[in-house]
This record gives structure tokens, sequence and C-alpha cells, in this order.
């Protein structure tokens, strides 16, 4: 009797930490799309709101960088292979974005490592690297 109560509490805790995997795993997804989704549309003030709050906050673009992004029509976003797990906790995505000056007509692609990080209380996944950087040499 010991032993099957045993192996119920051990299924159970299998099963469980499997639903929360999942459920951790669908959030990525949500949230990767919908980033993308925002930055293909070249929507950046509403790509703030992946940042980690407390990123955010000590790294808060100014005026200027926010008009940067104004100065460029997104054509491309490519997650290449798609996140990496860095951690238990955390994932790593290399993405390529295409974009065209829209005064120079002249294309570039920005290379844009992010780090994404889980917040199990939340359930929300949060950008740790801030917005691309448009100025930075490729």
């Amino acid at each position: 009797m010991r032993r099957l109560l045993v192996l119920v509490v051990l299924l159970s805790t299998l099963l469980l930490s499997g639903c929360a995997t999942n459920k951790r795993n669908e959030a990525l997804t949500n949230t990767l799309n919908a980033y993308g989704s925002v930055v293909r549309w070249g929507d950046f003030g509403s790509a703030l709101q992946f940042i980690d709050p407390k990123v955010r906050d000590e790294h808060m673009p100014t005026q200027l960088e926010m008009a940067r992004f104004d100065q460029f029509r997104v054509t491309g976003y490519d997650d290449g292979g798609g996140p990496a797990a860095s951690g238990e906790n955390e994932v790593r995505q290399v993405v390529a974005i295409s974009m065209v000056n829209n005064n120079t007509q002249a294309e570039r692609t920005v290379i844009d490592r992010q780090t994404w990080r889980y917040d199990a209380q939340t359930n929300h996944w949060w950008l740790l690297t801030g917005l691309p950087n448009l100025t930075a040499d490729q």
C-alpha cells in the first residue's frame, strides 16, 4: 500500500510539473509571436510593453531614440530557428530585422540578440535586452 501511495505522489508530481512546463512554453510562444507582430508593424512604442519593467525603468529610451524608430519601415522579421533555452526560465533568440530608411530608401538589416526571462508568478515572459539597437554596426 505504501509503494502505491509513493507511486501516486511521484506520478502526480511529474504530471503537475509537465503542466507547468506546457503553460510556460505556451506563454513563450504567445509572447514571441505578439512581440514579432508588433515589431513587424513598426510599433516600437507598444514593443516597450514587452520589456521587463525593471529594465524599462532603468533604461527607458529617450524621445530622440524613439523618434529614430519612426525613420524606418520594417520590411522583415526573421527569428531564424526560434528561441534556444539558456537556463530553466530563460531563452535567447537572434532575430534579423530588415528595415528601410524612409528618408534615403536604403535597406539595412539589424541583428537583435534577445534574452527573455520567465516570471513564474505572473506566467509572463519579459524581454531583458530592450529594443533593437538601430545605431549599432552590424
